[in-house]
């Protein structure tokens, strides 16, 4: 087995007493996250990996009953802050990540400075008295298509998730990345971020948690920060950007970068 660094491709950029760790969300690697980077390198340490299952990792490593759940992911998580002697981080988590990075605070709140939570989503599918915006119906015909022609998927889903036609350089972009994923681990993560339900979770996440959410996102509507926002254990704070999509950080930039950069050079926990 391969270590920590090399099992998900840990880079450390960047210099600072501060270290900011960037994790992406489904689909993606962490090159989702090359238009944030060059921001922070001259005042932070930056570190990025990518998860397991990603394209960009080795498909031998992924353990299909680990990440059936994001406590996989979490372990992962700390394991990689333990490897690299990391005290005390900034997180920024995309989608998945976002959740993950959650779910790690709980185990080890020392661990984190505070949260950054990029189009998050703490249950996907809708309920009598909770709207994801999905229904359990949207989950299943997605899962067919991807086990039908895995190809074919791609080409229909990442147009709607990152809001854009084909010729769009960030759809292309979430295609690529989409494509370099073996298609059975890239359905089995689909499944798991799809079908959790973390809501009874929330309360026990105390650090401090920036919502940052685009105001169109197809994967997570606007009430759904809102939800995160009441019903997380610590002090939270949302900001609604006028982008589309679930990728800002890649298909709307110039909005998205400096939301991020701002959101992690401040502190709710000093504000008050």
């Amino acid at each position: 087995m391969a270590t920590v660094e090399e099992a998900h491709n840990v880079r450390i950029l960047g210099s600072g007493e501060t270290t900011v760790v960037l994790g992406h969300g489904f689909g993606t690697d962490q090159s989702v996250w090359k238009h944030l980077i060059p921001l922070l390198v001259d005042r932070y340490k930056v570190l990025i990996y990518d998860n397991m299952g990603a394209g960009t990792t080795n498909p031998d490593y992924f353990d299909f009953d680990r990440y059936e759940t994001l406590e996989g992911y979490a372990n992962d998580l700390l394991a990689i802050l333990e490897e690299f002697d990391i005290d005390k981080c900034i997180y920024v988590g995309h989608s998945l990540s976002s959740m993950t990075g959650a779910i790690a605070s709980i185990f080890r709140p020392d661990r984190f400075h505070k949260l950054i939570m990029v189009s998050a989503s703490p249950r996907f599918v809708n309920t009598d008295d909770y709207y994801g915006g999905f229904e359990q119906v949207d989950i299943d015909q997605l899962c067919t298509a991807m086990e039908t022609n895995y190809k074919s998927w791609i080409s229909g889903f990442a147009p709607l998730v990152v809001g854009g036609d084909m010729d769009s350089l960030a759809v292309q972009e979430f295609s690529r990345t989409l494509f370099n994923m073996r298609p059975d681990i890239a359905l089995s993560v689909f499944r798991t971020v799809f079908t959790f339900d973390l809501r009874h979770y929330l309360s026990r996440v105390t650090v401090p948690c920036h919502i940052i959410q685009s105001s169109k996102d197809l994967a997570v509507p606007v009430t759904v920060a809102e939800y995160l926002h009441h019903n997380l254990g610590g002090k939270s704070i949302v900001e609604v950007m006028s982008a589309e999509g679930h990728l800002p950080q890649l298909s709307s930039p110039d909005i998205a970068i400096p939301v991020l950069v701002r959101h992690i050079d401040y502190d709710i926990a000093d504000s008050s």
